[in-house]
């Protein structure tokens, strides 16, 4: 595609934002096949398509995220143009894009982050959660700064990236206090049958937690399997069963969820690493999440 058509793009952009063709038409004071036609238009200039339908409901395709990330990017600067030809710029944030691992704990992403918020620069922070390998993949295409995980990611030969490794934690298991009580005692011996939420079988995590039950002979009685830890610590704060988490996070979890750590499995580590596009760092709020990570939580 050697030329952008801006008006087809801003209809796009538009009709992403708002979730269907309709809404966009009524935002837009604009006829709907007169949207769907421009649509019809770009995705041809485009020479991919940038939907698929699911049902009623438009989906984007991996080409359509592309467009989108870089519209979005391309239309907030058209704003900063406005509010600085009104003579109300305040000058642009320092723009962070960071991938997360939907296996990371949420609570424990959010203090690595949280550096970053506090330069002298004002920074904004964009988040997107998907599967490791995903974010890596398209770490170039989306224009990410960072990608937080679990796991190293083994670069490809189309996609060289960096591990930086951040540190590691034990893990403690967390249960609501009637839960708490039955099982604290004669831990972890306690845990042998004991109702549990794990988290799925491809996270680093679980592989670690069944080579721990096997070593101690200990069989929980297996609840559910949730992949998002976020949802894993929900299902825990209403008594569904235990759930481990890192314990450099306990005392936020205790407070968040209203449960309790009953003891700590410290053989059991949760291993943190960043990923980043260059070795040598050059993004002053990467470079702060770094030495935050290395040199406090962990």
């Amino acid at each position: 595609m050697k030329r952008i058509n801006y008006q087809h793009l801003f209809y796009f952009w538009n009709v992403v934002r708002e979730e269907s063709v309709t809404r966009a038409s009524e935002k837009l004071h604009l006829a709907q096949p007169t949207i769907s036609a421009q649509l019809a238009v770009f995705e041809q200039a485009v020479g991919e398509k940038l939907f698929y339908k699911q049902g009623r409901k438009l989906v984007l395709t991996e080409t359509g995220r592309i467009v989108f990330h870089y519209a979005d990017e391309i239309f907030s600067l058209g704003r900063e143009l406005g509010n600085a030809l009104e003579g109300k710029a305040s000058g642009r944030a320092l723009r962070l894009s960071v991938g997360v691992a939907d296996a990371l704990p949420k609570m424990l992403v959010y203090r690595l982050i949280e550096p970053a918020r506090h330069l002298p620069e004002p920074v904004q922070v964009f988040c997107y959660e998907d599967k490791a390998e995903r974010l890596l993949s398209e770490m170039s295409l989306q224009g990410i700064d960072l990608v937080l995980s679990d796991v190293p990611l083994t670069p490809t030969s189309d996609n060289k990236a960096f591990n930086h490794f951040l540190g590691a934690c034990s893990v403690s298991v967390f249960g609501t206090r009637p839960l708490a009580e039955r099982y604290r005692a004669d831990f972890p011996r306690s845990l042998n049958g004991a109702p549990f939420l794990l988290p799925t079988g491809n996270t680093a995590l679980r592989r670690s937690l069944d080579q721990w039950f096997d070593e101690q002979s200990i069989s929980p009685k297996i609840e559910a399997e949730i992949e998002d830890s976020a949802l894993v610590k929900t299902f825990g704060s209403g008594g569904a069963g235990l759930f481990v988490a890192p314990t450099t996070v306990a005392e936020e979890i205790e407070r968040q969820y209203n449960v309790t750590a009953i003891g700590h499995i410290d053989v059991v580590e949760e291993r943190f690493y960043a990923v980043t596009m260059h070795k040598r760092l050059k993004h002053p709020a990467v470079t702060a999440i770094l030495d935050y990570a290395r040199a406090e939580l962990f």
